[in-house]
């Protein structure tokens, strides 16, 4: 599918059909998870050790990186030109007209299935290379934007890191939703709904 096809087909989406297709999406994204689990852990109760959520990495390492993303992709996007962050208009759609509630809630159930599918499953079992591509490649519309799909592709091998130094796969939740959420918000507030994000789903 070529990128004007995809940006034809977005907008041929109403705002509800999009935001069922995401949900849909992370529903998915679980089920995986859970049938992969079966079978690559020896119990399907080890995949909740892999979440230490009292650990203070949480914040001073999870947060404070997705922080870090935020910062600097809301830096780059005043300098640099908007086509390079041209999603095809799946980010603006989806977040435009969300609450900021909303916005919590898909960023946290983004982060958690995404987390949870390429770093706590597939990254455990089949390293941080093979995690990292996968995860750039399911997200599809970047492959229409070299640019976007080189920040996905860093960024997932980032992410990957730091669930290798790690260990806690709550750090890298947390960092995940931070960047989701507050680039989320950024698309909601803004009027002129040209900003993007480079890391929803």
């Amino acid at each position: 599918m070529k990128k004007n096809k995809y940006s034809e087909l977005v907008k041929g989406l109403s705002d509800k059909e999009l935001l069922m297709h995401l949900y849909l999406t992370q529903i998915l994204l679980l089920t995986i998870s859970f049938l992969l689990g079966i079978i690559l852990f020896d119990r399907i109760s080890d995949i909740s050790t892999l979440f230490k959520w009292k650990d203070s990495r949480v914040l001073t390492i999870g947060a404070a990186a997705g922080l870090a993303v935020v910062a600097a992709d809301l830096t780059l996007m005043r300098f640099l030109p908007s086509s390079l962050y041209d999603d095809g208009g799946l980010n603006e759609r989806i977040f435009r007209n969300r609450s900021i509630p909303h916005i919590a809630v898909i960023a946290a159930l983004v982060a958690f299935s995404e987390e949870l599918l390429f770093r706590g499953v597939i990254q455990t079992h089949f390293g941080l290379f093979m995690s990292s591509i996968i995860f750039a490649l399911v997200h599809y519309r970047y492959l229409f934007n070299w640019f976007l799909f080189f920040n996905i592709t860093f960024l997932s091998f980032v992410i990957g890191y730091i669930y290798y130094s790690t260990g806690n796969l709550a750090v890298t939740v947390m960092m995940h939703f931070v960047i989701d959420f507050l680039l989320g918000v950024s698309i909601s507030l803004k009027k002129s709904g040209k900003q993007e994000g480079m890391f929803n789903e």
